[in-house]
């Protein structure tokens, strides 16, 4: 048995962990599809919870699963486990609402993102306590880019060179993330995007290719021979 990781510092870590997962085929809720015999959040958790920084993690399960996923995750790190939403959104802010007072860091990171090197998570973190209100990891958009209509036509050629593909975990003054969510009308499939709606100004910070979210079948097979050729990518 792992032995027991214990949080400190004065970051919370919200894992939005409640998402069916259909593009990775029938099967169990996503972030409980096994990689190298380990669920995708029993490897997210163990590696946040290796970031000197972090004090709490909070983890939006499934419905079904909140005591399943309370005793999985018992052995490797103290965290929260609460009932998540219908949507990431609703989910992340469930997490949210249970973070106890203290921390006024709050990182936001997607469990399907396993492999996530804790050097992210202090990266990130690092860059909200040297005063920033949001901080989002970010790679260079590698591929070319077309514009395409709605019938699959070609409309143009977007310039990649301003573009960049977000990973998590996202960080946020505690207060901003919580005035953002307060105020969402809009569903987004970010937590940036609700605090860039409130105005708020968000720093990117170079992200980790070993951030890379699990979302198909091809992922999970990339992500398990990353762990069979580098037993703990981006862990150094």
């Amino acid at each position: 048995m792992t032995a027991q990781l214990n949080p400190r510092g004065d970051v919370a870590v919200l894992v939005p962990a409640a998402g069916a997962g259909v593009r990775l085929g029938p099967g169990a809720p996503k972030a409980l599809r096994l990689l190298a015999g380990e669920p995708l959040l029993v490897h997210a958790v163990r590696r946040i919870a290796t970031a000197p920084s972090v004090h709490t993690i909070v983890v939006a399960a499934p419905p079904a699963e909140v005591e399943a996923v309370r005793q999985l995750l018992a052995p490797i790190a103290e965290s929260t486990v609460v009932v998540g939403g219908s949507t990431r959104q609703a989910s992340v802010a469930a997490a949210l609402a249970a973070v106890p007072a203290g921390p006024e860091i709050v990182l936001v990171h997607d469990a399907a993102r396993a492999l996530i090197p804790p050097v992210l998570v202090e990266a990130v973190a690092a860059t909200i306590r040297a005063g920033h209100d949001a901080a989002i990891p970010v790679l260079p958009v590698i591929d070319t880019v077309k514009e395409v209509s709605a019938d699959g036509v070609v409309l143009g050629t977007v310039d990649r060179s301003a573009l960049r593909a977000v990973q998590t975990p996202q960080g946020f003054r505690r207060a901003v993330l919580a005035a953002a969510h307060a105020s969402a009308v809009d569903a987004l499939t970010d937590d940036a995007g609700l605090v860039e709606k409130q105005g708020v100004r968000v720093t990117c910070v170079p992200g980790s290719p070993y951030a890379m979210k699990i979302t198909q079948p091809f992922d999970l097979a990339l992500a398990e021979h990353l762990l069979a050729t580098q037993p703990e990518p981006g862990v150094a």
